[in-house]
């Protein structure tokens, strides 16, 4: 089950990350709303614990970068439904270039979005597409929701969960992508992370409290995504999170370094239906 409190605690570290990107001269992407959404929730509740401040930086940057170009191709490839699937604190809305007949749904809990609606408004923050924020659990009927929002299932869909997966349950994993797969026409894309050795790890360590404190349900996903995403009707390719850091020039952090490229156990997942010809499963670089 998806904590109605504990995302908000994440993605204030996840925002705090974002941030520090931000303030590099060799950034990767510019989020400059991220230090709002610390500012607003104060310094306390948006600083992670120091047994992360080393690493996730690098892994927030990579993943962000990489998800980003992701998002572009599809959408330069004819894609105009993006779906963000437990959003939090994301803000490609408004700072990726986006044709204005994109339609782009944020899905969170009422809390993540009353709280996110508060700042962005404060800041005057203008949306480059069409957004919709969706307050709402995914635990809910989230498709009826999305589609009486204005999804249109017949049309290709490029859904993104990033960081989604730790919050839930593996049977409750299993029936997030049975929705998506109803809603998702031929050539939808699926985006995600997937590390459940990570978090195992992650979890028996001492950082490991402050995950179970924040809701983190360490699921017992299969070891590799390709053959479990492929149960579900897609063909996937994960993506060396390792790797990526070195692409995108943010070495891994001391806490990532107990792999090397090609034996990780943290991917960034791009996948589509198949049934249409697509050319965006590898973003570029």
């Amino acid at each position: 089950m998806i904590s109605s409190r504990s995302p908000s605690t994440t993605a204030l570290w996840v925002a705090w990350a974002r941030a520090v990107e931000h303030r590099r001269p060799d950034r990767l992407f510019a989020d400059d709303l991220a230090a709002a959404f610390l500012a607003a929730a104060g310094a306390e509740a948006g600083t992670p614990p120091a047994e992360f401040r080393e690493a996730l930086p690098a892994a927030v940057a990579t993943r962000t970068a990489f998800f980003d170009e992701h998002l572009r191709s599809v959408t330069v490839g004819g894609i105009r439904q993006v779906v963000l699937l437990g959003a939090g604190l994301d803000t490609r809305a408004f700072r990726l270039p986006w044709s204005a007949e994109t339609s782009l749904y944020e899905l969170d809990t009422p809390e993540v979005l009353a709280f996110k609606e508060t700042v962005l408004a404060r800041q005057g923050a203008a949306a480059i597409c069409r957004r919709t924020p969706l307050a709402i659990d995914l635990t809910d009927d989230w498709p009826t929701a999305l589609c009486a929002a204005g999804l249109d299932p017949g049309q290709p869909v490029a859904w993104l969960a990033e960081g989604l997966l730790p919050y839930l349950e593996v049977e409750a994993v299993d029936r997030l992508l049975t929705a998506i797969g109803r809603l998702s026409a031929p050539g939808s894309t699926l985006a995600l992370t997937y590390n459940p050795g990570a978090l195992r790890a992650l979890g028996s360590a001492p950082g490991g409290r402050h995950l179970d404190r924040v809701g983190v349900a360490h699921p017992a996903l299969p070891g590799h995504p390709e053959p479990w995403l492929a149960r579900h009707g897609w063909q996937a390719h994960a993506h060396d999170l390792i790797h990526q850091a070195v692409v995108h020039r943010r070495v891994p952090a001391a806490a990532m370094e107990h792999t090397s490229p090609g034996t990780s156990t943290c991917w960034l997942v791009t996948a589509t239906i198949p049934g249409q010809q697509s050319h965006h499963q590898r973003p570029s670089r």
